[in-house]
């Protein structure tokens, strides 16, 4: 049986590259790092590392054995964990990975409640985008992963889908998007980013908040088909090619950037239009943007796990606290599409979210 203590020395060896520093951050005498590699290769009858110069790479074997080191090491450090807060020795320590929207609204505010409500207990954040997230939960440094799903029209309660075989969660949050254009600045008369030179103050002949007044949103994003799009991530991409393809085109996409913040300034400077979903402009709003939502266009967040139940109390009551926080978030409602930003930037609805007291049990 491989041991333990060799496979953590392993794993750091991995993470640096050299053998000093996995020492360093290990607090082992150098010397005593190379034995346990040593040890190891002995155990497991391969060679796992190789001279390279003045320093050492991993085999390809070692490289192998040192991707299903983290695996292990991670679920033996969560189960140490869960042991403890089952045994009362602790409030529990649970570890979140959640995208960036997220960590600027309802993560905040289901921290906040855990730390008013179990004052013990031990919450650590991570920011990773889903992938990332997926990645994380099934090595075991983070017990829960906050990730999204962009969908159109009716859709499955939870995941599915080989990337997320073994994960089970709860979807907490079902949120639109949004087409997001430039505002009309007052110089600029009634023609301002509008591709046919016209403004009827909404993407389809609609009223001076934004707001078309009925009709598939979708017809209206052929308005921008000559126009530069703005694109984020892989998966919010994809969602972005899959509505201008419903309207009837491909999107010329001149700028990408995971940054929302980042995307709304490119808008509001004109060099672009783009979608974001409700989150992004709830966590920071410019105020130079107008916005629409595209009925039947949404992205659904879930609080995954890993693995079979039961799960730790600390863990239940994560998520139980993003649930609540996602509820309390629905029930404020965000800005009228077109309406001024704050001087600020951030959106009217994003101090009640973050709010503990305004978030149930």
């Amino acid at each position: 049986m491989l041991d333990v203590t060799r496979l953590r020395v392993l794993a750091a060896v991995a993470r640096h590259g050299s053998v000093t520093a996995a020492a360093r951050e290990l607090n082992y005498a150098q010397p005593s790092v190379s034995h346990h590699l040593a040890r190891l290769e002995s155990e497991t009858g391969v060679r796992l590392i190789q001279r390279a110069g003045r320093g050492i790479r991993l085999t390809d074997a070692g490289r192998l054995l040192a991707d299903r080191a983290a695996e292990v090491l991670g679920r033996l450090d969560a189960a140490e964990n869960e042991l403890a807060a089952h045994a009362g020795l602790s409030a529990g320590r649970v570890r979140l990975a959640a995208f960036p929207s997220a960590l600027g609204t309802i993560v905040p505010a289901a921290a906040a409640l855990l730390r008013a409500e179990y004052p013990g207990m031990d919450v650590r954040l991570t920011e990773a985008e889903p992938p990332e997230a997926l990645r994380m939960l099934r090595a075991g440094y983070v017990d829960v992963a906050l990730v999204f799903r962009h969908v159109q029209g009716p859709a499955l309660p939870v995941p599915g889908g080989p990337e997320e075989n073994g994960t089970r969660g709860r979807l907490v949050l079902d949120e639109p998007v949004h087409l997001v254009t430039r505002a009309r600045p007052a110089a600029e008369g009634d023609h301002a980013d509008w591709p046919d030179g016209r403004h009827s103050g909404a993407l389809r002949s609609g009223g001076p908040d934004g707001r078309h007044p009925g009709g598939p949103e979708v017809a209206a994003l052929a308005r921008y088909a000559g126009r530069r799009w703005i694109a984020g991530c892989d998966r919010c991409r994809v969602h972005l090619i899959t509505q201008c393809s419903l309207a009837g085109f491909t999107p010329k996409i001149a700028f990408t950037t995971d940054d929302y913040v980042a995307v709304q300034a490119l808008v509001a400077a004109g060099l672009g239009v783009a979608t974001l979903p409700d989150l992004a402009l709830r966590a920071a709003r410019h105020p130079a943007i107008r916005t629409a939502e595209l009925p039947g266009a949404r992205r659904h967040v879930f609080a995954l796990q890993y693995g079979e139940p039961p799960d730790s109390p600390a863990t239940i009551r994560l998520i139980d606290a993003l649930s609540a926080a996602a509820a309390a978030l629905a029930m404020v409602p965000a800005r009228p599409a077109g309406s001024p930003g704050r001087p600020d930037g951030t959106d009217h609805a994003a101090p009640a979210v973050r709010t503990p007291e305004v978030v149930g049990p």
